[in-house]
């Protein structure tokens, strides 16, 4: 029996467009000789839909692509994720299910148990849990459809009061398929293969796990779809941020094959575990590689799915706005983006210099607007009620939102879309200026610390220079005051962020964080200024998601709240 894996890239909503993609796999598996092909939970209609879900006439188009798609599943089984109706009046009024098709009908449906709620899922909110588990059978295999979290809960870390594939057991299924819409994060993948080993070694019997793959506005899915024997080894593994197509044939001699050496436990997970190692952990060369291939999909997906054509940032010669820049334009192209230089008079002359010579090697449209005459004329216009009072933070705002100013025009007059720079470890400080540079349609650096920012760059760099080595050297600095240095505000960004990482992703309290050998002092100082800045990330647009705790709709913190920590 041969079975295809379609890893696909859909556009939540778009009914037409993704039902033509499965018929169009659908057809590849059928001249491949595949007795069945399997998409990705919610295909249908995209994941995750939110409330689009409470409106009937969305679901009855999901509906109509359903038996569109069913036309096609003539010759060949398909198994398709969408909503389905729950006509029991009691509960939510929908499943999330996997669809049977074959001979042109819809032949069985099967309803997702384990909804899960936590960081950037909130399906509980619009599904009904599986009530009832029941087989697939076909083609003499007895298939264990499962949807995506359903395999989650093992017996090591149950996270639910139920486990659909213990429900499924007394059928003795000879394959798990499982359905999956598991968003990308820098670890996630090695937590996928133990996941699928474990459920092999519980269960006893081989996996078809297929995974979406693309953007969907913050939330990314990397694909790496993937087929393991009932020995624990890949027999095959599609690609990660790519859509992706696969047979993968039960006959075949790797389905007999002796398991692989996995070992999870690598340099990665033993610096994640080990909180003297977090800054090794940021920049790991994997970590590093992912998250590059991760955000350039995301920028690339935001604008097509969109029908975004253009960009523009603001170009410091730092290296956020660096890197934002080289990134943005592997993913649309340097042509498309349009780099705004700003210097005021605290700009110095090799900030400049750098912002050009990087749009010079990467071939990208600048412009230079200096902001002195506009700065001066804040001044001037608010020169009664500033008079007399020394500088301050005021003054270094208004250039920052004199900038965003000019950017948000640009963007207006030519219909492109303003990338914001700003960095994980700013935003948690709030190291930024509301409205200033602030600003943006998407946030490219948002779940990526200033350490990462900086291995980043060097990645970008190993085959040749494209960020000028004088950005990646240099001292940071906001260039708002005199002389003015990051390090005059902030800790050094090798401390700071191995203190954020802790209280952020490792939710750790400040006692907790100074047993690592941090001076409390320090580490209560940093999480007050993460705790005080709540307000500003919630004016924040959408960041790209790429750490397991990202600001936005995974962190849910209140603006108002006394909390002894």
């Amino acid at each position: 029996m041969k079975i295809a894996i379609a890893q696909q890239n859909y556009i939540i909503g778009d009914f037409e467009g993704n039902a033509q993609k499965m018929i169009d796999a659908i057809h590849t598996a059928k001249e491949a000789g595949a007795s069945l092909v399997v998409f990705s939970e919610l295909s249908v209609c995209g994941y995750s839909p939110g409330d689009l879900l409470e409106y009937d006439s969305f679901i009855e188009a999901s509906n109509a692509a359903i038996d569109q798609i069913k036309v096609h599943a003539d010759t060949i089984g398909v198994l398709v994720g969408a909503p389905q109706r729950n006509k029991v009046i009691q509960g939510k009024d929908l499943y999330n299910a996997a669809w049977f098709l074959y001979e042109g009908e819809v032949k069985q449906v099967f309803q997702k148990t384990l909804l899960p709620t936590y960081d950037v899922f909130d399906e509980y909110r619009y599904f009904e849990p599986a009530g009832e588990w029941n087989i697939l059978e076909y083609k003499g295999k007895k298939i264990a459809v499962t949807i995506c979290e359903d395999i989650w809960n093992l017996q090591d870390n149950p996270l639910y009061k139920t486990n659909p594939m213990d429900h499924l057991q007394k059928y003795h299924p000879s394959l798990l398929v499982n359905l999956s819409a598991s968003p990308f994060d820098y670890d996630h993948q090695l937590d996928r293969i133990e996941v699928l080993t474990q459920n092999v070694r519980q269960y006893k019997v081989p996996v078809i796990y297929c995974n979406a793959v693309g953007a969907q506005t913050e939330i990314l899915f990397d694909g790496g779809s993937m087929a393991m024997n009932a020995k624990g080894k890949i027999v095959s593994q599609l690609q990660f941020f790519e859509e992706d197509f696969a047979i993968v044939d039960l006959n075949d001699q790797g389905w007999n094959e002796a398991p692989e050496e996995f070992d999870t436990a690598d340099e990665r997970v033993s610096a994640y575990d080990d909180p003297a190692k977090v800054n090794e952990y940021l920049v790991h060369g994997d970590n590093i590689q992912e998250i590059h291939d991760a955000l350039i999909m995301g920028v690339r997906d935001y604008f097509h799915k969109m029908g975004f054509k253009k960009a523009i940032l603001g170009s410091s010669g730092g290296i956020d706005s660096a890197v934002t820049l080289a990134l943005a334009a592997r993913a649309i192209g340097a042509e498309n983006i349009t780099a705004i230089l700003m210097p005021s008079e605290y700009s110095s002359t090799h900030s400049v210099e750098d912002a050009v010579l990087l749009s010079e090697k990467l071939k990208n449209p600048y412009h230079i607007l200096a902001i002195k005459n506009i700065y001066d004329s804040f001044l001037t216009t608010l020169e009664p009620l500033f008079k007399g009072l020394p500088f301050s933070l005021a003054e270094e705002n208004i250039q920052s939102r004199s900038r965003g100013n000019l950017l948000m025009a640009v963007a207006n007059k030519f219909n492109y879309i303003l990338l914001n720079t700003s960095n994980k470890s700013e935003l948690s400080t709030g190291y930024g200026t509301l409205y200033g540079d602030m600003a943006g349609g998407i946030s490219v650096l948002g779940d990526v610390y200033k350490t990462q920012v900086y291995a980043l760059a060097e990645y970008i760099n190993k085959e040749e220079e494209i960020i000028p080595v004088n950005i990646i050297t240099k001292a940071p600095s906001a260039e708002l005051r005199p002389d003015q240095k990051d390090s005059d505000s902030l800790p050094e960004y090798d401390i700071l962020d191995k203190v954020l990482y802790q209280y952020i992703e490792r939710k750790k309290s400040v006692k907790e964080i100074t047993s690592l050998g941090i001076e409390r002092s320090l580490v209560e100082r940093i999480v007050r200024m993460v705790n005080v800045n709540e307000y500003k990330r919630k004016q924040f647009c959408p960041i790209l998601r790429v750490s397991d705790k990202a600001y936005g709709v995974g962190r849910r913190i209140p603006v108002v709240a006394k909390f002894q920590y």
